[in-house]
């Protein structure tokens, strides 16, 4: 009798314990379905795309899959509903893997790795970096590191959006955002 219940919390426990690790691979991956668009690696395309969907330029997410801090971004702040809508609905979005081996065709036609393009033309080396291109493929921002909060994620979008990007630099336009939300 003890032996037969045992057997069946083992197996309940098993189940729980599977259906918990399922769960949890499933949200990661749908977190970065959701918030990243589909790309083939040519940006000249992508840029094509945005423009064609009526959105201001194109964010750029440069990662490393083991980095701990891309992981956070990843699967905390890019899911939230409030900053998928913000991005989505102003840039394409993209994924960028500094380590990828597969080529990519850059805004000015230029192919090169994944790697390449990062490393050299945009001089990414450690990571998260985000950046944000106009309509024309020009960087306009570059944040290098994770946000320290949603809202500061958000911020760097309304930075370009409201194109304070012209006029000032990102730390005083978070700077002003603190002082005015404390207000």
């Amino acid at each position: 009798m003890l032996n037969r219940i045992l057997k069946s919390y083992l197996k309940t426990l098993f189940i729980l314990m599977a259906s918990a690790s399922l769960f949890t691979s499933q949200q990661a991956w749908s977190a970065q379905d959701i918030f990243f668009d589909e790309t083939f690696g040519n940006y000249q395309e992508d840029l094509e795309a945005a423009k064609e969907d009526g959105k201001k330029g194109m964010f750029i997410f440069y990662h490393m899959e083991e980095c701990p801090f891309c992981h956070r971004m990843r699967t905390t702040i890019m899911t939230e509903p409030d900053v998928v809508e913000l991005y989505k609905s102003n840039f394409m979005t993209v994924m960028h893997d500094i380590e990828g081996s597969n080529e990519i065709v850059d805004f000015d036609g230029t192919k090169a790795t994944a790697q390449d393009i990062a490393e050299k033309k945009y001089r990414v080396r450690a990571t998260p970096v985000m950046m944000i291109f106009d309509l024309e493929g020009n960087p306009v921002v570059k944040y290098t590191g994770p946000t320290r909060t949603k809202e500061e994620f958000k911020w760097l979008a309304d930075y370009v959006i409201d194109g304070s990007y012209k006029t000032q630099s990102f730390t005083a336009y978070k700077r002003a955002r603190k002082k005015a939300n404390r207000e």
